[in-house]
């Protein structure tokens, strides 16, 4: 039985909370309850609503958490914008949080694509 552990969209956005966890950990210190932990949270939300998506029975549950799973991607994309303009963030490392970002967001898109088709022709139960 296939699991949210299969799916790429959920490892490669597991590969990029690490990311934000090892980029954010050069943050100054006073940044550590404000900026490190929203883009951790935002980071990690990605993965964890894929999996609780996942999870569910029936593709409008699905689709519901995969919609959060993209408004996180967005909050972090603009979160990274931020600290790449007030030097957070070098240019590199904002370019490949960035690459990832719109590689996931990308993927979610195709899988909400997909499970919507699914639902218009009545195909309903999940996996």
């Amino acid at each position: 039985m296939q699991t949210h552990k299969d799916l790429v969209v959920w490892q490669q956005s597991i590969d990029l909370a690490e990311t934000v966890y090892l980029y954010t950990r050069q943050f100054p210190k006073e940044e550590t309850f404000a900026m490190v932990s929203q883009m951790r949270r935002s980071a990690t939300s990605i993965p964890m609503n894929v999996a609780e998506g996942y999870a569910r029975y029936y593709y409008k549950e699905t689709l519901h958490f995969l919609y959060i799973a993209v408004g996180s991607a967005a909050e972090l994309d603009t979160q990274v914008i931020i600290c790449k303009r007030i030097g957070y963030l070098d240019d590199s490392q904002a370019f490949f949080l960035e690459q990832q970002i719109t590689s996931i967001r990308k993927m979610l898109n195709a899988l909400i694509k997909s499970l919507k088709n699914k639902m218009n022709n009545g195909i309903d139960p999940n996996h």
